[in-house]
């Protein structure tokens, strides 16, 4: 299996300081990231959480079309969003406090207690969740429309 490659290129501390982030592999795109705009409540610029979430939903997605085929069904369109939480750690510095990944599916041949459980299957079974293990709270909001 590949392994595939980002790059940050910092420059200065935490507060003054920036940094650039380089989707390697893919050749995708170059993000700045800030520390200030990290923390701050509306998003100027990406940050580690907004791509963890990305790469959260995009795994998760994937692992759901997967389950829901495994059980029979037949996945016609999956919308995920996944909502990563900053929050300050009571051990000192920051950590991801909260995961919450929603989705809503159209799948064809499940009904609404099959679904569920390939959606938790997948939550339980995709990679990038097995990564983000260590957070203490991933919430899964799914739903057969």
């Amino acid at each position: 299996m590949p392994t595939r490659s980002a790059r940050t290129l910092w420059a200065g501390g935490l507060q003054d300081g920036s940094g650039q982030v380089e989707l390697v592999s893919s050749g995708a795109g170059k993000f700045d990231v800030t520390f200030p705009r990290r923390a701050a409540e509306v998003a100027e610029g990406t940050s580690p959480e907004e791509l963890i979430a990305a790469a959260h939903s995009s795994c998760y997605s994937m692992a759901l079309s997967a389950e829901i085929a495994n059980a029979g069904g037949t996945p016609e369109s999956l919308d995920v969003t996944a909502d990563v939480t900053l929050a300050p750690d009571p051990a000192g510095g920051f950590h991801i406090s909260k995961i919450k990944l929603t989705v809503r599916a159209v799948a064809a041949g499940l009904d609404a207690e099959g679904f569920y459980t390939a959606a938790t299957a997948a939550k339980n079974g995709c990679p990038v969740s097995k990564a983000l293990a260590g957070v203490a709270e991933v919430e899964l909001d799914a739903e057969l429309i």
